[in-house]
């Protein structure tokens, strides 16, 4: 059984035995679940390039370049951060 310990800050560090067995790294993000018996459910978010392929898809969507994508991301990025 692993531990850990929540600082007073609310982190933890997850013992080395564990994510090695859930295969985590640096900046992999995790997915915590309450369940209603009390208990805290902690998944490794990660998806495959499969998993994802094609969910961004519209019938009747047309292609647009990566520089008008490129400057979409720019624009709604500076009116976020202003």
């Amino acid at each position: 059984m692993a531990l850990a310990t929540i600082t007073t800050k609310g982190q933890i560090t997850i013992p080395q035995e564990v994510r090695k067995s859930l295969n985590l790294h640096t900046g992999d993000k995790l997915e915590i679940i309450a369940t209603s018996e009390g208990e805290a459910l902690i998944r490794p978010v990660s998806r495959k390039v499969d998993d994802v392929f094609c969910m961004l898809q519209k019938s009747g969507r047309k292609a647009v370049s990566v520089d008008t994508m490129n400057a979409t991301i720019k624009k709604r990025l500076a009116e976020k951060y202003k």
